[in-house]
């Protein structure tokens, strides 16, 4: 049943008054608490505020103590001094370093220029005729102009001679067999230096006749002569037409080939012990004495890289891992190793006729000559 009007207002009202006096006493409440928060806020702030500041009065008072000064000074310039040392050693080693390295490189500009400078120095030699002292290569009337001797011979092919006849005539296969390549090397680079040198006791005559082939490779010129060869070669049928055409070579030619050919005599007569005629031999010898431009056996090139022609027509040299390499300690690779002598070059058998009979009939065709005789 519901209430009456009047009983229902003053329930509510009494609610209403209830809870306005509870919110009143809550609100009371918390700004005590609140209050009471700040308070204890305030009393840490101000404590910690309190030891900070003793803190730092108590660390000023100490580090304005004269023994805390004086630590904290000298640590400062041992730190310093630290730095120092370590920045004075660090560009003492970069001045060690950019001197040692300044020297390095003015050595190799040293070497470079001097390597430079004996390169042209030898161009200019090779460009005006040869180098002044070389014998291999040279033109046959320089090398004996050079000698200051009565005999018209370069000097090498006697001592090269008077080796053979004294103790490698009975040698088999001369002027045929392949010499030691690193022998005949260091034999050439001997008589460039020093054209009077001296052959070394013990050599084996196949190096030596190897040695005498390697020459008259080199030589410019053959000793026949380009003028004369075709004269030459069209006499061989008759003794007196070759020695009147032998007549018209120069004499350092002339007396050359006589010095040669008299030589393979010598050797044509041990013939049975040396396996070697004056066919054999006229057939190894012919295309190192007689030769047209064009034509040349490099015989010689196999033992020595001989300076090759510029397009004016001057030699050059021609530097290769023997001239240069082998300076700087690189050894050249199985030097001593056979060389086979055939370059494919087809054989001129009438230069070898020709050959063949000055050997043979040697004497007959030199009659005008000083012929060589050997002890």
């Amino acid at each position: 049943m519901p209430l009456p009007l009047p009983q229902w207002k003053d329930r509510t009202t009494g609610f209403f008054s209830s809870s306005a006096v509870k919110l009143k006493e809550a609100s009371q409440t918390a700004r005590a608490v609140v209050g009471e928060v700040a308070n204890d806020a305030k009393g840490n702030a101000a404590d910690v505020a309190g030891r900070v500041t003793s803190s730092v009065r108590t660390r000023w008072a100490i580090l304005q103590q004269p023994s805390t000064r004086h630590a904290i000074q000298e640590r400062l310039i041992e730190a310093a001094a630290t730095t120092g040392s370590f920045l004075r050693n660090g560009i003492s080693d970069t001045k060690d370093k950019v001197v040692v390295g300044k020297t390095k490189v003015e050595e190799a500009a040293k070497k470079t220029a001097q390597r430079s400078k004996t390169i042209i120095t030898d161009i200019e030699r090779w460009q005006k005729g040869v180098a002044s002292t070389d014998v291999f290569g040279v033109p046959i009337e320089i090398v004996v102009q050079r000698q200051e001797s009565s005999r018209p011979v370069p000097h090498i092919l006697v001592k090269c001679a008077d080796y053979l006849v004294l103790s490698g005539l009975n040698s088999p296969y001369l002027f045929k067999s392949d010499g030691d390549k690193k022998v005949i090397q260091q034999l050439i680079s001997q008589f460039n230096s020093d054209s009077n040198a001296v052959l070394p006791d013990g050599l084996n005559p196949v190096d030596v006749a190897a040695l005498v082939k390697c020459y008259l490779s080199s030589l410019p010129e053959p000793l026949a002569t380009f003028e004369h060869h075709t004269e030459i070669r069209d006499a061989r049928c008759s003794i007196n037409s070759l020695r009147n055409v032998l007549k018209k070579l120069p004499t350092v030619n002339f007396m050359t080939l006589e010095y040669v050919t008299a030589l393979l005599l010598r050797v044509s007569q041990k013939s049975l012990v040396n396996k070697m005629d004056a066919r054999s031999l006229a057939v190894e010898i012919t295309p190192l004495i007689m030769w047209q431009p064009g034509h040349k056996l490099e015989y010689h090139q196999q033992y020595w890289n001989n300076p090759r022609k510029s397009q004016n027509g001057d030699a050059e040299p021609k530097y290769s891992a023997w001239d240069m390499l082998e300076e700087e300690g690189e050894a050249v690779a199985d030097a001593s190793s056979p060389i086979p002598l055939d370059d494919g070059m087809p054989l001129d058998f009438a230069a070898i006729e020709v050959v063949q009979c000055l050997v043979e009939q040697h004497n007959a065709i030199f009659t005008d000559a000083n012929e060589t005789v050997w002890r």
